[in-house]
């Protein structure tokens, strides 16, 4: 497949790079709407079978309320007030302007609903709170956008009133993601255009993956965009487009550019015969790799495809998406460009000791090799060691939600959220108990009511209200913050309180541990696909048991790494100030479910880019330490350089004012930093050194197996064509490096 592959690509360079022009184009115009089509409500990290659902679901058929929807408007006035006192004409403004909305189905202010708890303590500002019907998206923006023009008309309202709430809050989240996107991206890509000329040795060659992260971020947003017609997706996937997408085309094409250099090196032929050999030589050997690369990257991405959550399954699809995406840069898009440019792409490159400092490169790294290979046992446990005592706080790993508190300062709900927990009394948590009870249930339900507010921590028990013929609902009030561990503590105490009839429960307190419960029962399974798919895939690319295995354990000590930093600076607030956020003691619990999978699959990446070398060079009669020295060798600039310049691209999103963004970004880049610099410098060689040719141990029938399944490399034994005088090329002594 890939011989053909290779000879079409060449024989057809031009037209494949017009109908990838088309592409790009359409590419550009229908997925430059993707962002209008992304969604980030509450609703994106529930489990759509979950109690909590339902219970929200009887709520809002009933009422028509959606509990997760609201208005918050926090009105500052110039005297002080009392709850007896005359209402102030800008608070009633605030009440009219709200009960006028279509929307709006409830209107709550501290004199109408006799709530004195909405007056800040001060006294000098009150909120004004509006229950929602239900707003889906993109119509949740409009609503939002029209009630701010509303609040800036009104001469009472405007530069007194801020706007926060559940709505507001998930509006201004997906704003403040793109604005901190396009700053990334303004940021990011010219450091990464700098390191690319550098690390390329040319601005031709440097410019290659960087156009091509912008291909493979269109194409991703097409198919998004499409994905958008039949399913939400979060508002995150851009981010994850933008990162993963710049991320693997750097990877990719310093694979592939480095391996038509040292082909187009080691030809006897010049010009177009030397550049199509060069080419095709390229697609048997990197590209094969990059294929199966790309392949373990998307199968630990659809690992959260096994999640309900809507926000884990967009980000698992439009992952894999992305990741297709760069794989077809890589591999037809990026050797048709090959083909066209031949030697042109050293044009404009720095000629002058490019291939002495290469050749320095190599040399370099085969030391390297060889000497963690002298002394294998004091680097692998030198290594371990390290990355266990980098993963040592994850033992105190927390977890907690997302809400307005997220939000920067900068935008009205995060304000709003600040000025509510440090000016007002504290609001009690809320939880809404649906019960499937017949209309004759009040007495029942009355009792029922009564041990629920006898559960330590709950404040106050609504009496039962009557939904519909079939439903009661019981408001209960729980102390503390709806994500603190003392409310969760007191809301998991009232849902073991027996009840006389089936009980479901929603409000923030109940949706979190319903979306905990989740992915706590999905994390096993999807652990186990994960591991079990990564250990077939490495066994069909190497054919031996152990480095299947192995690679799964070092990618399990490259995440551990990762999540161990994360709670040592997220959780634990170390550089808070240097990196600009708020510590809340605990990780945003979605964030290292995502980071698992991607940095798993990133690690596996570079994994096959080591051990396909290694292959290939044992293929070629060398004995294992002399294989591994030259895998080493040969990729050892390359992985490094891609994971210097991954760690840009994706830690570009630690620029982000959302913390779990900043989360994800930052745990990747240090994830694959880390699996760079130790994994595959010092415990990969290491390891195998110890063991020899018994790392290549398979049993007859898997042996079998994999000469039937099994990925053939394409060595230098898969070359048809021979040197000049009947023999087969030699292979190259020396490899153009990154």
């Amino acid at each position: 497949m890939f011989k053909a592959l290779a000879s079409l690509l060449h024989q057809r360079r031009r037209l494949v790079l017009l109908a990838s022009l088309v592409l790009l184009v359409v590419a550009g115009a229908i997925g430059s709407s993707l962002q209008q089509h992304l969604t980030n409500g509450a609703s994106d990290y529930d489990d759509p079978g979950g109690g909590n659902v339902t219970a929200r679901k009887v709520i809002q058929q009933a009422t028509g309320i959606d509990p997760q929807q609201g208005y918050v408007l926090l009105v500052r006035t110039d005297a002080p007030l009392t709850a007896d006192a005359p209402v102030p004409p800008e608070v009633t403004a605030a009440v009219n302007l709200l009960k006028a909305r279509s929307e709006v189905k409830r209107v709550l202010d501290y004199s109408g609903a006799h709530l004195p708890a909405l007056i800040a303590e001060d006294g000098r500002s009150t909120v004004v709170l509006a229950d929602l019907g239900t707003l889906s998206s993109p119509s949740d923006v409009d609503a939002v956008k029209a009630l701010e023009h509303d609040v800036a008309a009104d001469p009472l309202l405007k530069d007194r009133t801020l706007l926060g709430g559940a709505t507001v809050g998930h509006v201004q989240v997906g704003e403040v993601s793109e604005k901190d996107l396009g700053m990334a991206e303004t940021l990011s890509l010219p450091i990464l255009l700098v390191l690319l000329v550098i690390v390329f040795r040319g601005l031709i060659a440097g410019l290659i993956p960087l156009l091509g992260g912008v291909f493979a971020m269109m194409l991703a947003m097409l198919g998004t965009r499409v994905l958008t017609l039949f399913t939400n997706v979060s508002t995150s996937a851009m981010n994850l487009i933008f990162a993963l997408g710049l991320g693997l085309c750097i990877d990719f094409s310093l694979l592939m550019v480095s391996r038509f250099r040292e082909e187009y090196a080691a030809g006897v032929e010049a010009g177009a015969e030397g550049t199509a050999r060069a080419v095709r030589r390229t697609v048997l050997t990197a590209g094969r790799t990059v294929a199966f690369s790309a392949f373990t990257v998307a199968v630990a991405l659809s690992a959260l495809l096994i999640f309900p959550l809507p926000y884990l399954r967009s980000l698992g699809s439009s992952g894999i998406l992305t990741v297709l995406s760069a794989a077809f840069f890589a591999l037809v898009v990026l050797p048709a460009v090959l083909a066209v440019l031949g030697p042109k792409i050293d044009a404009l490159s720095f000629r002058r000791g490019r291939a002495e400092g290469a050749a320095r490169v190599v040399r370099r790294w085969e030391r390297l090799a060889y000497g963690v290979m002298r002394r294998p046992m004091l680097y692998a446990v030198a290594g371990v060691v390290v990355l266990l005592g980098i993963a040592a706080p994850v033992t105190g790993i927390k977890f907690t939600g997302v809400d307005q508190s997220v939000l920067p300062r900068s935008v009205s709900a995060g304000q709003v959220a600040e000025e509510l927990g440090t000016k007002y009394a504290q609001q009690p948590a809320s939880v809404r108990i649906v019960l499937d009870a017949p209309a004759d249930a009040g007495a029942a339900l009355g009792e029922y009511g009564t041990r629920v507010g006898q559960v330590p921590g709950v404040q106050r028990v609504g009496a039962p209200v009557q939904l519909d013929a079939g439903h009661w609902q019981i408001d209960a009030s729980v102390a503390g913050e709806p994500l603190q561990a003392a409310a969760l503590d007191t809301v998991q105490q009232v849902q073991r309180t027996a009840a006389p009839f089936q009980a479901r429960f929603t409000g923030a307190s109940a949706d979190f541990l319903a979306q905990r419960a989740s992915i706590g029962d999905h994390l096993l399974p999807a652990g186990l696909v994960l591991a079990g798919l990564t250990v077939l895939l490495l066994f069909l690319f190497t054919g031996s048991v152990w480095l299947a295995f192995q690679g799964l354990l070092m990618n399990a000590l490259s995440v551990a790494a990762a999540f161990g930093m994360l709670v040592w600076v997220f959780q634990q607030g170390h550089l808070s100030g240097l990196l600009d956020f708020t510590a809340t003691g605990a990780l945003e619990e979605t964030s290292p479910v995502v980071l698992f999978a991607l940095a798993f699959g990133l690690s596996t990446d570079y994994n096959v880019f080591l051990l396909g070398r290694i292959k290939e060079a044992r293929g070629t009669g060398l004995d294992e330490r002399s294989a591994v020295a030259v895998g080493i060798s040969r990729t050892g600039g390359i992985v490094t350089s891609a994971a210097l310049l991954f760690f840009v691209a994706i830690g570009a999103l630690g620029l982000s004012r959302l913390a779990f963004i900043k989360e994800l970004g930052l745990g990747a880049a240090f994830a694959v930093l880390i699996d760079a610099a130790v994994v595959r410098t010092l415990l990969v060689p290491a390891v195998m050194a110890m063991l020899g040719k018994a790392a290549w141990w398979a049993p007859g029938p898997l042996k079998r197996l994999h000469e039937r399944f099994g990925v053939d490399e394409g060595g230098a034994g898969d070359e048809e064509e021979p040197a000049p005088g009947g023999a087969r090329a030699a292979a190259p002594k020396l490899v153009t490096t990154a």
